[in-house]
């Protein structure tokens, strides 16, 4: 939900069609409700509704389509343009959203993005805090989460790993098992990525007692500091190297497209670390990454095919 013209229909084109953020430009408004039926996981089906943002249709969603479009919600993705020269209209339909929600669909989680972070030329983190906290305060006691996203990076892949992370049951379950993974290979960790969406799924939890959780709420492997005593010592983790990568994989996949050329797998070995990207299952794909200098890729890729089938029958057990 969110007005016309916030940037729904492109951070969908981005994240669900696989096209590239400087395409965008190219798609239409949004008429009446657009549905896609995402597969997610195999079984998991993603029932996404994208709803124009004209006031014509938003009056009508809050009023004699409201049961529909309201009932058995999972999550309620309100976008908020960051440069919205009708901020006040906006709340007030987000609000009348929120009345729907509480009224049809209470246990909803609530989602709330401040798009096209891109633009501001300020401080983006200031700005970001502003609106949180202003978003807050209209939320009453409704629990929100709030991003700033932006289609040009990694922000958008934050935002939606995290909301797609709440809708899959037992996702704690594929963490335990990627932790147990990464200790027999001896890696620093693994994350398990959505094959098309390449959205981050689960990650390894091996976690120092003074490791700092991350803003999104997904599991954090370990962040290592210079008296540690492990290979990786000498390296502090980038926060958002798991949306990076996702952005990263997602544009070499699409480079790969043009070139008529399908993308399987990939692998780095650097003077830092080496890592291993590899499908998992029919519906993943998993990365492993190491410091020990002396493990060696094919090892890593024995690993991942002898984890295969355990990780097919989690799968099947979670999504069930």
């Amino acid at each position: 939900m969110g007005a016309s013209g916030s940037g729904k229909t492109s951070m969908r084109s981005v994240i669900f069609s696989n096209n590239p953020a400087s395409l965008t430009s190219r798609l239409g408004a949004t008429i009446d409700v657009e549905q896609n039926h995402v597969r997610f996981l195999g079984d998991l089906i993603l029932n996404l509704w994208d709803c124009g943002g004209q006031d014509s249709f938003m009056d009508s969603y809050l009023s004699i389509q409201s049961s529909t479009i309201f009932q058995h919600v999972g999550v309620l993705i309100y976008v908020f343009d960051v440069e919205s020269r009708e901020m006040d209209k906006d709340l007030v339909y987000y609000r009348d959203c929120l009345e729907a929600l509480r009224k049809y669909s209470p246990e909803a989680a609530v989602f709330l993005l401040v798009h096209k972070m891109d633009l501001v030329r300020t401080s983006r983190i200031a700005l970001l805090e502003k609106k949180t906290k202003e978003l807050e305060e209209q939320s009453g006691e409704m629990e929100i989460t709030v991003f700033g996203t932006s289609i040009y990076d990694e922000s958008l892949y934050r935002a939606w790993s995290r909301i797609v992370h709440t809708l899959i049951p037992n996702a704690a379950v594929l963490s335990r098992h990627l932790t147990t993974l990464a200790e027999a290979c001896s890696a620093t960790e693994v994350i398990l990525f959505e094959r098309t969406t390449f959205l981050v799924i689960a990650t390894s939890s091996i976690a120092a007692p003074d490791t700092p959780a991350r803003p999104d709420g997904l599991p954090n492997a370990h962040l290592l500091t210079s008296d540690s005593p492990d290979p990786a010592a000498a390296h502090q983790f980038d926060p958002t190297r798991y949306e990076r990568t996702s952005e990263l994989i997602k544009s070499f996949k699409h480079a790969c497209s043009r070139m008529r050329e399908e993308f399987h797998s990939l692998e780095m070995e650097l003077p830092e670390f080496t890592a291993v990207l590899d499908e998992l299952t029919k519906n993943t794909y998993i990365m492993i990454v190491v410091h020990d200098p002396t493990i060696e890729t094919a090892a890593l890729r024995i690993n991942i095919r002898l984890a295969r089938h355990k990780f097919e029958q989690l799968q099947a057990d979670t999504v069930a």
